[in-house]
């Protein structure tokens, strides 16, 4: 998301609405909403949403200071996830309360939840990434590490981009596992790429394109080569020989080729930013994307500068060209989890998408405050359909 340097945000209390608001029901996503390429429909399970929230107890003995701090007190938001050993995974960003009262002020560490039947969460104590004395200080020293996007490698291995943030420049970067709690930090993705043209380059969003295999989602490769859609306020592609480092897509100027832009007139007008990983279907490849509106230029009926969520289709054998695109969001803040937080116009961010015991399942982050899902069960949809 765009951070606080570069628009002005309020900060609002973060506690929940309470049980009952929690249990209030939004009005349904109108099958119209979808065209036919489109994952979905999704529908909150609001009797367990949030999912996961901010935690004043948990400690966590902090190397850059040597203290310890309450890691995930302040916010819990922005989840990525996958399926291992039966449960669901979700890798998910918190703030502790020290640092700037503003969205990009706090240090953000990843936490993990797992969950064996996609409606209670089991946290874990400390976090399993965080700012360490470590080969990437630079790049995440105070502001930490942000936004995570998870794929599973055909090995059994795993592929984490994420932010770094030093509170000067935003970079994307890589980080591997073989057991999703030992990371092995890679650091700015586009570090090596083009002579080191882009290794400063304010990036973040990395959505690489994978394959359904089961109920792992797999990196793969078209034309040779491994594809991210990464960035914000425009989509942008880069590809790769070994999903650790990328190369940003240049045109016949030497800039990184746009796959996908805001539109004025819509809910996108704002800005476009990557979502979960991509993914391949049968109608080609499906990009789920945060979108940010501006009132003026976009979509009137929807808040300024409200994050909203759209699809994009893109061709099979070019990942590069648009086919399609929603035309308006399928998922946009309704519930008053969603709109209570320190990002107050409300936020449903995607970062996470994963298929578990027949149904998909959508992590999200709410109002950059706290971890919601929504699920899709195709199976419900195919029935409807028939009738």
């Amino acid at each position: 998301m765009i951070r606080t340097n570069k628009i002005i945000l309020g900060l609002a209390l973060l506690g929940l609405a309470g049980t009952a608001a929690a249990q209030q029901t939004p009005q349904k996503e109108a099958p119209s909403k979808y065209k036919e390429w489109m994952l979905g429909p999704f529908e909150r399970p609001n009797e367990i949403n949030p999912i996961i929230t901010p935690k004043e107890k948990s400690t966590f003995k902090d190397p850059m200071s040597g203290k310890k701090v309450n890691w995930e007190a302040m916010a819990t938001f922005n989840p990525a996830s996958v399926v291992r050993d039966g449960k669901i995974h979700v890798l998910y960003r918190a703030e502790d309360k020290l640092g700037d009262m503003m969205i990009g002020g706090h240090t953000s560490r990843l936490g993990m939840a797992t969950s064996e039947d996609g409606k209670t969460y089991k946290r874990g104590d400390s976090p399993v990434l965080y700012p360490d004395n470590d080969s990437q200080k630079q790049y995440e020293w105070p502001g930490g590490v942000e936004d995570p996007r998870l794929v599973e490698k055909e090995d059994g291995s795993y592929v984490l981009t994420y932010t770094q943030w030093n509170k000067d420049i935003p970079r994307l970067a890589v980080a591997t596992s073989k057991d999703l709690k030992t990371w092995e930090k890679h650091g700015p993705a586009f570090a090596k790429a083009h002579d080191g043209k882009f290794r400063d380059l304010d990036s973040k969003s990395g959505a690489i394109l994978t394959r359904k295999e089961g109920d792992k989602l797999i990196p793969t490769k078209i034309n040779g080569k491994y594809w991210m859609y990464f960035g914000v306020p425009h989509i942008w592609m880069a590809t790769s020989d070994d999903l650790v480092n990328w190369d940003p897509v240049l045109d016949d100027r030497g800039e990184i080729v746009k796959v996908l832009s805001p539109r004025v007139g819509y809910f996108d007008a704002w800005l476009v930013e990557a979502g979960p990983p991509a993914l391949v279907t049968d109608k080609g490849i499906v990009v789920l994307y945060n979108a940010g509106n501006s009132k003026a230029l976009g979509d009137t009926t929807l808040a300024d500068r409200i994050y909203t969520g759209g699809q994009a289709l893109f061709d099979l054998k070019n990942p590069m060209k648009l086919l399609s695109r929603s035309d308006e969001p399928f998922i946009k803040p309704e519930m008053p989890y969603e709109k209570t937080g320190q990002y107050v116009d409300g936020t449903t961010f995607m970062e996470g998408l994963t298929y578990f015991k027949g149904k998909w399942y959508l992590y999200y982050g709410t109002a950059d405050s706290r971890v919601a899902v929504t699920v899709w069960d195709p199976n419900k949809t195919a029935a409807n359909t028939k009738k």
